[in-house]
């Protein structure tokens, strides 16, 4: 019976190494996956943005020339006690404000802030561009007490998100969206002041222009980053508007480019690895909307085209893909995937970049293993799509790839006998004696898991596999191989194996 549970467990998702009932299979995978998913977001890397002025080309300022707090402190001065200058002189603090000490310097002055949200909320629009633009920097600092400093500024920045310039608008929202990973003080302010309403409606408002729709989503992909965005955040979000305005913004637009997109992709990844049943984001149709331009994604790299960093958007629509499969009910996995061309197209990519991006080809592996892990029609729809044959000749490659091919494998031959007839007929029972050949243990195992499936399955497939010479792969096994290689060679050979060559020995005696 450890076979059969061991054989359930390949044709699960991605669980634990050892066997049990389902249900504890279930568990041990829900503990396995939100470790990873911790994992995940602990080595996410929380990115800001800086948005250079028109007419600058680089952001940096060079030590020689590089400010004080002098500067400052003459700036702050000349915009007290200066009228039709400020707009100058804001100019010139936004600059000086890219030094580490000047930012230091200004949110230690008295009343600087008060001065500077006065100017975002004057009635010079110039005045106001300015005061965001020195916002803007300071939200880019490195120093983690400059964010709660620009605190009075944010009501104003969200109110002006439904304003008519779009240029104003885009700079507020990455100002705040740098502002987010720094401080729990912060976040909370932002959600109290209600940041989630403002960018569905900005992303409503705005959602034929894509550099805002683009700025809307980063800000967004920064609060859902947080540690703390499973319990305060992402509930908020889910009965907002926005999954539904992201799942919008999905599909790429050809002028301006893949950018919103992608950060849509990564928002709905964060929303999707966060939650355990993704009930609300299945009834948006967020798995048929991401299978459906993985497909098309799919066509565009088969047809040459890998061009203009098409990767950044398969990633994360391959991470939404796969972990909302591992949530989807496998009653209603039908319904939500209609799209018979996904196993193609998922091929497709790891043949197109398991040399030059082997991670992201061992991601699409990996969404293949839990497609079918869950459905026999898509197991079924590999073998009649001629798609077997491609992924048996990746078990050599390493990187993770060939353990994942293997279980892509062994749920195929869980779901049906007649499929095992079909593997063997493709050649897996010859690429199988080669991978019990190999120093990977877990590559032995997993295949010792697939030739008892398979050869329990029908006689034909054991009688095969004799005639091939497996009997003394599985005896070298037997004696020299770790404990639990020496376990499931023993039960293979003793239990069902060792009568078959016994009845190819009779049958192919000469006659007397």
């Amino acid at each position: 019976m450890w076979r059969l549970n061991k054989a359930r467990h390949k044709a699960r998702h991605k669980a634990g190494q050892q066997g049990g009932n389902l249900d504890e299979l279930r568990l041990k995978r829900r503990e396995n996956e939100r470790a990873l998913r911790q994992a995940r977001r602990d080595r996410q890397l929380v990115s800001k943005r800086l948005l250079l002025n028109e007419d600058e080309e680089q952001p940096d300022v060079s030590m020689d020339t590089a400010p004080g707090g002098h500067d400052i402190v003459s700036l702050l001065h000349k915009l007290q006690h200066t009228g039709t200058e400020k707009e100058a002189h804001l100019k010139a603090l936004s600059k000086v404000l890219r030094d580490p000490a000047a930012q230091l310097t200004f949110i230690k002055h008295e009343n600087s802030m008060h001065l500077l949200v006065g100017l975002l909320t004057g009635s010079n629009a110039q005045c106001r561009l300015q005061a965001v633009r020195c916002l803007h920097e300071l939200s880019h600092s490195s120093h983690t007490n400059v964010a709660p400093a620009c605190l009075p500024a944010t009501p104003y920045l969200l109110t002006y998100l439904s304003g008519p310039s779009t240029k104003f608008t885009e700079l507020c929202l990455y100002t705040l969206g740098n502002m987010c990973p720094d401080s729990n003080v912060v976040r909370e302010k932002l959600l109290a002041q209600g940041i989630i309403p403002a960018l569905a409606s900005c992303i409503e408002n705005q959602r034929h222009t894509l550099a805002v729709v683009e700025a809307a989503a980063f800000t967004l992909s920064q609060l859902l980053q947080a540690r703390d965005a499973p319990e305060k955040i992402i509930p908020i979000v889910l009965k907002s508007t926005l999954p539904s305005r992201l799942l919008s913004v999905l599909t790429p637009d050809p002028q301006f480019g893949l950018a919103p997109a992608i950060e849509c992709a990564w928002c709905l990844h964060y929303l999707i690895c966060s939650t355990d049943d993704n009930k609300e984001l299945l009834a948006q149709g967020a798995l048929s909307q991401c299978s459906s331009l993985l497909v098309s994604l799919g066509g565009a790299v088969t047809e040459g085209n890998k061009e203009d960093g098409i990767e950044l958007l398969i990633w994360p629509l391959l991470r939404c893909v796969g972990n909302i499969l591992s949530s989807c009910p496998e009653e209603d996995l039908n319904a939500q995937l209609t799209d018979a061309h996904l196993p193609a197209s998922l091929c497709a990519l790891v043949q197109a970049y398991l040399h030059t991006l082997p991670a992201l080809a061992r991601e699409t592996v990996w969404v293949l293993n839990n497609l079918t892990a869950h459905s026999t029609e898509f197991c079924s729809a590999l073998l009649t799509l001629n798609l077997v044959p491609g992924l048996i000749q990746l078990l050599p490659f390493s990187q993770g790839i060939n353990t994942m091919i293997l279980r892509i494998l062994a749920n195929i031959a869980h779901k049906k006998k007649e499929f095992c007839v079909q593997l063997m007929q493709l050649g897996l029972l010859s690429a199988l004696c080669a991978t019990l050949k190999m120093a990977d243990q877990e590559m032995v195992i997993q295949s010792l898991d697939i030739l008892f499936m398979m050869t329990v399955s029908s006689p034909v497939v054991a009688e095969e596999f004799v005639r091939q010479d497996g009997l003394s792969l599985l005896e070298v096994l037997q004696y020299n191989g770790a404990a639990e290689m020496r376990q499931r060679s023993t039960y293979l050979l003793e239990k069902h194996l060792l009568s078959y060559q016994q009845h190819i020995t009779v049958d192919n005696m000469p006659d007397p």
